[in-house]
């Protein structure tokens, strides 16, 4: 199954701590102001060893639970705290376009503003590569995966690149990549694959020259650009591969007659 990307309109989907497809439970925020205007109290490591200097209860469960706490705090996890404090507290102000979301399945939250997971830091990376592209492809495109996340543009350039190089690989000599897709075109290219090509040429310039795709801030749009690529590859590369393969277990005296059949055939015309 593959992974449902988060959603702020979404009441399931891969959740970004766990990995798994989770039904979702969504919070809303309110604030109260500190005593005395003061930063927040914050409960880390440092904080801790202070408290435990202090204490007056020597309960084991006590110092269990408030390192744990601390540990939590100075990790950067954002979690609810519960320590039989009254929830019945009121919030004098509440928090527009700040959201919270709980993972059903390891219960852990997310936070969000706008439309946007701000934590955890969601890393965002293209399919792996067919193992069948040359090697000088496979690390543009490998390239491309590891900046997605940071920049879509440079990662959707970087795919036109590998086509580009592609087309070079399965013999066209043309500079222009638009020319190479025609070439191919000529020879017989398959219009599906022949679309998919222009999408990766077309949305690859895009990304570098002023337009109407902006993908400075679109990861999913340079994401598919990647299921793109290997389906060009497995159509140009892979699959012509395996039935040369399967081609070479015909004996010979079997392939010397399809070769006479064939050249007849191409006389008669």
């Amino acid at each position: 199954m593959k992974p449902v990307p988060p959603s702020i309109d979404s009441v399931s989907f891969s959740c970004p701590h766990c990995g798994a497809h989770s039904d979702q439970f969504w919070f809303e925020l309110g604030a109260n102001e500190t005593k005395d205007h003061k930063p927040p109290l914050r409960f880390g490591l440092a904080e801790f060893g202070q408290w435990n200097k202090v204490k007056n209860t020597k309960s084991e469960g006590s110092i269990e639970t408030f390192m744990n706490l601390a540990m939590r705090t100075d990790s950067g996890e954002v979690f609810f705290l519960d320590l039989d404090v009254d929830k019945s507290i009121y919030c004098r102000e509440s928090v527009h376009n700040l959201f919270l979301s709980k993972c059903y399945s390891c219960e852990r939250l997310s936070v969000w503003v706008d439309k946007k997971i701000v934590y955890p830091k969601l890393i965002v990376e293209g399919e792996l590569p067919n193992e069948d592209l040359p090697t000088d492809i496979k690390r543009d495109y490998n390239e491309a995966r590891s900046i997605l996340d940071a920049s879509p543009r440079g990662a959707a350039a970087l795919l036109r690149l590998s086509i580009q190089k592609l087309c070079e690989h399965l013999g066209e000599t043309e500079r222009n990549l638009n020319d190479s897709i025609a070439s191919l075109v000529r020879k017989g290219l398959d219009d599906r694959i022949q679309r998919a090509l222009d999408i990766v040429r077309v949305i690859g310039n895009e990304a570098v020259h002023p337009g109407q795709i902006d993908l400075r801030d679109d990861s999913a749009t340079a994401a598919r650009l990647f299921e793109l690529v290997n389906l060009i590859a497995d159509s140009m590369i892979s699959k012509p591969k395996r039935i040369q393969e399967m081609y070479g277990l015909i004996p010979d005296e079997k392939k010397r007659a399809i070769e006479e059949r064939d050249k007849k055939k191409f006389t008669e015309k």
